[in-house]
């Protein structure tokens, strides 16, 4: 809570060097923030927000264009100025920090294929950072490895994390300017049928996408066109001197998994990530994610040790896992149809819950239920990342951004993690003329409709309200959730882990005007409480607090 300080004092009034005597006395205005409790990071209940690194905010126009990326693409399928010194800037700003994100996901940043591809579609380049080249380095469409290294401190200045969109499945498609790797180290074919566990995980996800053999054991040697490349840098010593000390190390074949394994956990070694966000996981065998796992919690923890003063806390590193169309209720198995695989067992923290969409349009209670009880016994101390909208999701709740309030609620007080897809707080079209299929979902962040439209910035509000309550209270997305009252509806929300205790009350298609909320047996008469939302303090009185506003929703939490 905030008190108001009023302080009178007197100033003397120079001219010159000579003191004037009459004197003006002047009120100063000081607000004061009462010592709060520290509110511990749990990935549990994270808000994390997910932007396409090239669509999100342009913070070096210099450079735009590289490698002579310049031929007409189809709609919303060519780089568009997005870059990591953008997400910076609005780090900076402190966008994140009032939406209550504690948490970045963007895109994979690694160099990306020269070329574009022509098919279906038209011309397309690899802008959404997932048609690698070379993982080793960044993309300079993308920025540099000091953007990035600035991008860490900075989140972490805030208390922001940042995980690294990372892909081990497959590389970039063949081009012109791209020669496909060796055969020992991919395969061409025959491209996946998605009914059993060997069609959905030997295979190409799509014609031209290359698919690293990463089920085998062979050793290979580093192909051609990468030593060259790295000779043309001048840093091909550095590069194989580097490997020599990774497989000594951990005594690992030389297989095509292993080196991927190490380039990506360098990102780790040298900027202190958080997490990765695992592409495509059902398409690669499941043992090279327990080896993944491995070596980014070793890395992680070498890491720590070498920057004591750097460290958020003690978690370990995140893994989460797109296993597409993994939903909560299939609880820790993913069913290919001829095996089932538990993908929790090789790392994963969380995986992406490709449900909530299709529960969003439940009654609330019927969704947050059915979470709480599915996160606290068949997914005990692991958890999924909720979203509604995302950048291959075809299919994404409220298409039309008809029901952002709505989506708001749904999304920020599920229990579970939240993935705020960029432009889902500020209803981002999602149906962009002339673009074909996940194209559209990719326009560019609008911000011009924050600074202009007044609905718009309404939305961002409510959204602003809801992430900063979540942020602050690890029990929304964490906790254990029971219903106080049906009409109308209440709720509450408690999570204790050691000494650390909170409780929180929520209400939700409130009444206008006066309304009761019924808090008896989770709030004794008199606690004092704080409405976050309309910036209220009410006292529980014969097991209710009474609230007055135009407001359909309020967020209960104890005055400290």
């Amino acid at each position: 809570m905030k008190k108001l300080l009023v302080v009178l004092f007197s100033i003397p009034l120079f001219i010159g060097c000579k003191k004037v005597k009459k004197e003006q006395e002047i009120t100063q205005v000081v607000v004061e923030e009462t010592p709060k409790k520290e509110v511990p990071f749990v990935w549990e209940g994270a808000n994390i927000y997910f932007l396409l690194t090239d669509r999100f905010n342009n913070g070096n126009p210099n450079n735009d264009i590289n490698f002579d990326r310049t031929e007409e693409t189809a709609v919303l399928r060519g780089f568009e100025g997005g870059d990591i010194q953008g997400i910076i800037k609005k780090i900076e700003e402190g966008y994140f920090t009032d939406l209550g994100i504690n948490a970045i996901w963007f895109t994979p940043i690694v160099e990306q294929i020269h070329g574009g591809t022509d098919e279906g579609t038209g011309k397309t380049y690899g802008y959404h950072g997932y048609w690698t080249k070379d993982w080793t380095a960044i993309d300079p469409n993308f920025g540099t490895k000091n953007d990035l290294s600035k991008l860490v401190a900075t989140a972490h200045s805030k208390g922001i994390r940042i995980i690294l969109d990372v892909v081990l499945n497959h590389t970039g498609p063949v081009t012109d300017k791209d020669p496909v790797w060796p055969d020992d180290w991919v395969r061409t074919g025959p491209t996946c049928e998605f009914t059993t566990y060997e069609n959905t995980t030997e295979c190409t996800l799509v014609a031209n996408l290359p698919d690293i053999l990463t089920e085998s054991d062979e050793d290979v040697e580093l192909p051609d066109a990468l030593l060259a490349k790295w000779k043309d840098e001048g840093r091909l010593s550095k590069e194989l001197d580097e490997l020599q000390l990774f497989f000594e190390r951990t005594g690992y074949p030389r297989a095509p998994r292993y080196y991927i394994i190490k380039w990506l956990t360098d990102y780790i070694n040298e900027f202190g990530v958080d997490g990765f966000r695992v592409d495509t996981v059902k398409h690669v065998n499941e043992n090279a994610w327990a080896d993944l796992h491995k070596e980014a919690d070793y890395t992680f923890e070498m890491w720590k040790k070498k920057h004591e003063n750097s460290v958020l806390d003690d978690n370990p590193f995140y893994l989460v896992g797109e296993v597409y169309n993994y939903g909560i209720s299939s609880g820790r198995d993913f069913d290919f149809g001829d095996k089932k695989v538990d993908f929790f067992d090789y790392g994963f923290k969380s995986l992406i819950n490709f449900e909530l969409k299709n529960d969003a349009d439940n009654d609330y209670e019927t969704i947050f239920k059915k979470y709480s009880k599915l996160l606290h016994t068949k997914l005990q101390d692991k958890s999924v990342l909720n979203y509604l909208t995302s950048h291959d999701d075809g299919s994404p709740y409220d298409k039309d951004r008809s029901k952002p309030y709505r989506s708001a609620n749904v999304l920020l007080l599920t229990p579970g993690a939240s993935q705020v897809y960029y432009g889902d707080e500020t209803a981002r079209s999602l149906t962009i003329e002339g673009a074909e299929g996940d194209a559209t979902l990719r326009s560019f962040m609008n911000w011009q409709d924050l600074d202009s439209m007044p609905e718009t910035k309404k939305i961002h509000k409510h959204w602003q309200k809801l992430g900063q309550f979540r942020a602050n209270h690890p029990a929304i997305g964490a906790g254990k959730h029971k219903r106080l009252a049906k009409a109308p509806y209440v709720f509450s929300r408690t999570y204790e882990k050691g000494d650390y205790r909170d409780k929180v009350v929520v209400g939700l298609d409130l009444p206008k005007g006066k309304k009761s909320l019924w808090v008896k047996g989770f709030f004794g008469d008199g606690t004092k409480l704080f409405d976050t939302y309309s910036g209220t303090e009410v006292t529980v009185t014969n097991g209710k607090v009474i609230l007055e506003n135009d407001f359909d929703i309020a967020l209960l939490e104890l005055v400290e």
